[in-house]
Parts: structure tokens; C-alpha cells; sequence
């Protein structure tokens, strides 16, 4: 079972978001690298405000987000939680690509390397000072310009020769996505996430957020899943967590349109207005409502918001899955 992440996010030079006017306009795409995060009809881009909520909505609200606050899983510095995203050229050197980290090995339902991953690749949990973690998830996410492809790796660490030098990665479970394309795993497969989903459209970016309008899902956790999934998440959850009240893997969640978003400025209300418009998306077990994202200087003024006025989860409300949920 992969375990919910605590994310950061390092873009690097040219990686800057798509920006959009606050509440005007069509939805633009978030971008990175230059390259946008899956197509517009993509899920993670569809609003959700006008579904129906569904009939188990209050029962798994109440088992697990209600009393629990809006948790923003980020930081003011790569020293604090976060997932790191590489964005490399088109041209970068290929790795190979080695499988099996601490008893962990989920090759079956991986993609094969070589990977596009440089040896310097920052990974979730590390810093400058200490680029190699040695627990954690320790994800690297990795974004190529031109190709617009992308590649995540789950519990990575990198492979040294009797000199230091890096020749190659190693990984748990490994996922490619084409960022262009609305294709999703084989059904049953995981990803660098336990729902078989991409982490990367999901995080939050605090230059989108500034902007006033974010336009996709955001990547949530809760401590407990169901033994199902539903799309567009592929992989299930837990075997023997089989209650109608425990959330599948894929479903999401939103705030109301009733919820009053102007109790909010800033980057904190383009939060509460992407959680009314597009929701969170349950991709992982973790703490009870952490909301994943990127690491920016300027994210202080949100998470002081957050504090001062906390958003209880009680305010969830979980909409009908476009497609059956699946019982594994």
C-alpha cells in the first residue's frame, strides 16, 4: 500500500504556470515546463459544482473529514513538506530504471525505464543539504519539455557505482503519463500514488493561487480507504475495508456553493473557490484532510488564513462518481 504524501514542489527555471484573471474569462490549463497538465476535458479539469451529491456523502463525511481542518500540505521552503518536480529538456540522458526499495515492489504494475529522471533529481523529503532521504515516501516527479511526458517514481533512491557516480534509479513503482492524452493505467494498476492517479495535476502552485483562479482538482488524504476505486483512479484501496462509509479511491469531494469563500483573500480564497468548483480528489491514505502542494516563500499568508479561520471537513460534500464504483 502506497501512504499519502507530505508535498513540496521545486519547478525549476521556465516552469512557470499558465496564469489566468480572477473570475473571468475560459478555464486555462495549468502548465508546467511549458507543458499542460492533461487535456481541459482531462477529470482532474472538469468543475464539478453542478453534480449531484451522492447518497453516502454524510456517512463518509462524518467518519472521517468531519472535526478535522483544512490541512495545506506545503511550506515556505524545500525544508518543509513537499513533493519535488523536476523539469528536464527534451534532450536529457536516460537512466535505467531498477525496482525493489525496502521490501517494497510493485514491478507488475509498473512502467519500465529507462527514465528521463537526471541524476540530480531532487526527491520528496530531501533538501539541499541532505538530497537523500532515507524514509518517507520519497517521491520524484519528473516533467520533460517538448515531449510534454511525464514520470513519477514512488520510494526512489538513486543508484551510485563504487566511485559515487549515479548510473542508475531505483523505485518501488514507477508510472508514465502522456500529458497530452486522457489515458489512465490498467484497471487494477497502481501509480507513484496508491489510487493509480498522477500526483502532479492535483498539487497545488502558489503562483496559480495568486493569480486568483485555479482550475483543476486538488490531491487530498484521508486516513482510511475502501477495498474499491472509482474513475478515474485505477487501483484500490486496503483489502478488508469493504464500508459503504469509508471513501473508494477516485472520489470526489467539494465545498458547497453556499460555503462563503469571502471569508478568504488571496491565494486562501482561490483555494476554497477551486474546492467549490472543481473538489479534491481522494488519492491516498494519509492525515485527515491534507491538501497537497508546492513549496513557496509566500505561501505564509495562506496558512495563517487557515489557522485563523479553520475549514472543518464537516463543510465536505461528496459528489456521484461519474462511473460505478469498483469492488476489488
Amino acid at each position: 500500500m502506497l501512504i499519502a504524501s507530505l508535498c513540496l514542489v521545486v519547478l525549476a527555471p521556465g516552469s512557470a504556470p499558465v496564469l489566468a484573471a480572477p473570475e473571468a474569462g475560459p478555464a486555462v490549463v495549468h502548465a508546467v515546463g511549458g507543458c499542460e497538465l492533461f487535456p481541459a476535458d482531462s477529470p482532474w479539469n472538469r468543475r464539478i459544482d453542478d453534480r449531484p451529491v451522492w447518497r453516502w456523502s454524510r456517512a463518509i463525511v462524518d467518519r472521517q473529514a468531519a472535526g478535522h481542518d483544512l490541512h495545506l500540505d506545503l511550506g515556505t521552503s524545500e525544508d518543509q513538506y513537499g513533493i519535488p518536480v523536476n523539469v528536464v529538456d527534451e534532450d536529457q540522458p536516460l537512466l535505467p530504471l531498477q525496482f525493489g526499495v525496502d521490501g517494497e515492489d510493485y514491478r507488475d504494475e509498473s512502467d519500465r525505464g529507462p527514465v528521463f529522471v537526471p541524476a540530480d533529481a531532487a526527491i520528496e523529503g530531501g533538501s539541499t543539504r541532505d538530497p537523500d532521504p532515507d524514509e518517507g515516501d520519497r517521491h520524484v516527479l519528473t516533467v520533460r519539455r517538448g515531449t510534454c511526458d511525464l514520470i513519477e517514481l514512488y520510494a526512489a533512491e538513486r543508484v551510485r557505482d563504487a566511485s559515487g557516480t549515479v548510473v542508475a534509479w531505483r523505485a518501488a513503482a514507477a508510472a508514465r503519463w502522456d500529458l497530452s492524452s486522457t489515458r489512465l493505467r490498467p484497471a487494477g494498476w497502481t501509480s507513484a500514488d496508491a489510487a493509480g492517479l498522477p500526483i502532479l495535476p492535483g498539487l497545488l502552485d502558489h503562483d496559480e493561487a495568486a493569480s486568483g483562479r485555479i482550475t483543476h482538482a486538488l490531491r487530498f488524504t484521508l486516513p482510511s480507504a475502501r477495498h474499491a476505486y472509482t474513475w478515474p483512479a485505477r487501483h484500490c484501496g486496503p483489502s478488508g475495508n469493504t464500508a459503504r462509509d469509508l471513501p473508494a479511491y477516485g472520489l470526489r469531494f467539494r465545498l458547497p456553493r453556499s460555503f462563503p469563500a469571502r471569508r478568504y483573500t488571496g491565494a486562501a480564497r482561490a483555494i476554497v473557490v477551486a474546492m467549490k468548483r472543481y473538489g479534491l480528489v481522494y488519492a491516498d491514505q494519509g492525515s485527515a484532510m491534507y491538501v497537497t502542494g508546492t513549496a513557496h516563500p509566500r505561501w505564509a499568508d495562506a496558512l495563517d488564513q487557515f489557522r485563523e479561520r479553520p475549514l472543518d471537513g464537516r463543510a465536505l460534500e461528496v459528489v456521484k462518481p461519474w462511473r460505478r464504483v469498483v469492488s476489488c
